[in-house]
């Protein structure tokens, strides 16, 4: 801990290495997290899948708090097991304990499987499935059975996807003993599920969709904004949580509370309440670069993480229907994924009315040809991300704009517009 911790001021004081710190932790002391976490009353829960994670990781921890539970998560979005490790040393006293009843962690696909190694989750809540990082994970059933074998490490109860074919079949493959429920969208919008999932890639003719038990929970949409959370197990509807307007925009955003919201209940059980779920989630902050509205000189400006095909075109559909001054920024980084060949699986259409400013990042010319193909005019390509924030925020002064950005890019542009506009550090959220 102490080597740990050390790593972890020297990393801070040169600003950044999220990760540092854990990889020194586990050099010394490969069961470290075992240790950690080994005592948490309430047990260890793990939010895992390719879209979502962070956002469904930060509306169930803000859910969890509201009903007066003390939560540890990995707050900065370093969702490998090492970035855990870091997470933890900044709670854990020297004695080795943290002062928590539950710990809600965020952890990528393949490195959940790592954690569950050294600490079995009591929970997992399993999001989707989508082609992401294929040089990471090649083809969406890797994926598929990343998520599968997750959920057979897990001790006590999973939430799953049953809109999502792959997600939802898991329940066939736990033990006896595990508790299953699940979330997804009531019925009247199901043919909206196309804007969420590549239909194309789901050759699962045969699947029976898994009936609505009474701990599900499913999405109800009043409008664009407000919606429902329903429960079947009170007729009279007084388990229902809602009607609500969640900080970020689209579909994807309220089933994400959804999920959140139906895991959050299957922990707390009779201590869930209904309206506290409510105020916790309509104050949840949008977490850093996923639909982050920033103050620049008086005027919005959007951050928006894309990273694989499905959370573009959903990017798209949620924000780009608002022409606003635009930017996309594409980097290939590890943590990007290094084939950005999934560009060509999104349609552009949507930017054309407006075009597109700047195209930056280490692939900006590779993305100004990709929307030269569909027909999407770039009037500015400058790979420096600096240089390309400069001129995009001085060119277009006085009204909104709009940031999609890959995972190292945004993390680059906001540490710059943090610099400069005063932000909260990742993983913080600003003063009410």
């Amino acid at each position: 801990m102490l080597a740990g911790k050390s790593a972890r001021v020297a990393t801070r004081l040169r600003g950044g290495g999220s990760a540092l710190p854990g990889l020194v932790v586990e050099k010394v002391d490969p069961k470290f997290l075992a240790t950690a976490l080994a005592d948490l009353p309430k047990g260890v829960v793990v939010v895992t899948g390719t879209n979502g994670k962070t956002t469904t990781t930060k509306m169930l921890v803000a859910l969890l708090r509201a009903h007066g539970l003390k939560v540890f998560t990995n707050p900065t979005g370093s969702n490998f097991t090492r970035g855990v490790i870091s997470s933890v040393l900044g709670e854990v006293s020297l004695r080795g304990t943290i002062d928590a009843d539950i710990a809600v962690l965020e952890l990528d696909e393949a490195h959940a499987l790592h954690f569950a190694k050294v600490v079995k989750p009591t929970h997992a809540l399993l999001l989707n499935v989508a082609r992401d990082q294929l040089d990471r994970f090649a083809e969406i059933d890797y994926t598929a059975k990343l998520l599968r074998q997750l959920a057979e490490q897990t001790t006590e109860g999973v939430v799953l996807n049953r809109d999502d074919s792959f997600v939802a079949r898991i329940e066939s493959t736990l033990k006896p003993n595990v508790e299953v429920s699940y979330f997804g969208v009531d019925e009247t919008i199901a043919e909206r599920l196309g804007e969420l999932m590549e239909q194309d890639v789901r050759s699962d003719d045969d699947f029976v969709q898994p009936l609505v038990s009474s701990g599900d929970g499913l999405l109800l949409p009043i409008d664009d904004r407000k919606f429902l959370v329903t429960f079947a197990d009170r007729a009279d509807g007084s388990a229902n949580v809602g009607p609500m307007q969640v900080r970020q925009h689209g579909l994807a955003a309220m089933i994400n509370a959804t999920a959140a919201t139906s895991m959050a209940r299957r922990l707390l059980g009779d201590d869930f309440l209904p309206a506290t779920a409510v105020s916790a989630l309509e104050a949840v902050q949008p977490p850093f670069g996923r639909g982050e509205v920033i103050d620049v000189d008086g005027q919005e400006l959007e951050l928006v993480l894309v990273k694989n095909p499905a959370g573009f075109t959903v990017a798209l559909s949620t924000y780009g229907g608002r022409p606003v001054a635009s930017m996309v920024a594409i980097n290939d980084n590890y943590a990007d994924g290094r084939d950005v060949s999934w560009l060509y699986d999104v349609n552009f259409a949507s930017l054309r009315e407006r075009g597109v400013e700047l195209t930056s990042g280490v692939r900006a010319y590779d993305m100004a040809l990709r929307l030269a193909y569909d027909g999407v005019e770039v009037r500015h390509v400058e790979p420096e991300l600096t240089s390309a924030l400069d001129t995009f925020l001085a060119e277009h002064p006085n009204e909104p704009k709009r940031i999609f950005c890959t995972y190292t890019a945004m993390m680059a542009l906001r540490r710059t517009l943090a610099e400069r506009y005063d932000l909260p550090d990742i993983g913080e959220d600003a003063p009410e």
